[in-house]
């Protein structure tokens, strides 16, 4: 009996972490930039997240310092704890006119923070920024040799946990000015999978609630013929 109650409550667990990848999801189907997880699990059914890097749609917003990557790579940020990277291009300019994320972090150029001083802001598919007509900069887009050692550091930002030297430059860099790509997860498509998960979660929970009650007659009944 221990066998057939130690399959539905993997089982269960198993749900209940896919339930919460689902929640997860759902809180940032909004979230420009998001990218979600793929859950796997092994033999043991031991949990694995690998990140989907798929790209999200883009979509226009007019903002000049809005930018979306219609292409591999990430923005390259620099922050209290060290470089993290994004593809929310949600930007603005600070009290110094520094180019930064949402959250003030600056946005890294090829030579350090873009400072933009002029209002006639221009930034070209590969990543240029002309401040009235001048170069102010070149935005820092990069990717890596291991996108496995890649993970979500919040805010829609990512750590790389592998060598500095894994950072390089893609072979392919599409910067859409005033744009911003959104999360690649569907608000319906994520409804749907926790109205599936809940339901087996339910089938499981019952399955272990009639294993249980049949050890409590069991047990009843041997008590009974003693």
């Amino acid at each position: 009996m221990i066998l057939q109650i130690t399959r539905p409550v993997q089982a269960g667990l198993v749900q209940e972490k896919k339930f919460e990848i689902i929640s997860n999801h759902l809180a940032n189907a909004d979230t420009n930039g998001f990218k979600g997880d793929i859950l796997t699990f092994d033999e043991m059914l031991r949990a694995k997240l690998t990140l989907d890097l798929t790209q999200g749609d883009i979509k226009t917003t007019g903002n000049n310092l809005d930018l979306a990557l219609a292409d591999e790579g990430f923005f390259k940020i620099q922050t209290s704890q060290g470089f993290r990277y994004t593809r929310n291009g949600s930007f603005s300019l600070n009290g110094e006119n520094l180019l930064v994320t949402q959250s003030g972090d600056p946005v890294l150029g090829e030579d350090g923070p873009i400072t933009i001083d002029g209002t006639d802001i221009r930034i070209n598919e590969d990543g240029e920024v002309l401040s009235d007509g001048e170069i102010a900069g070149k935005l820092k887009i990069v990717t890596f040799r291991d996108m496995a050692k890649l993970q979500k550091d919040g805010s829609s930002l990512f750590l790389y946990q592998g060598r500095p030297l894994d950072e390089t430059v893609p072979p392919t860099i599409s910067v859409r000015q005033g744009a911003l790509e959104r999360a690649n997860v569907s608000t319906v498509v994520e409804m749907t999978k926790m109205i599936e998960t809940m339901r087996l979660y339910e089938a499981f929970q019952k399955v272990i609630q009639s294993c249980d009650e049949a050890d409590g007659k069991a047990i009843n009944e041997v008590g009974k013929s003693a």
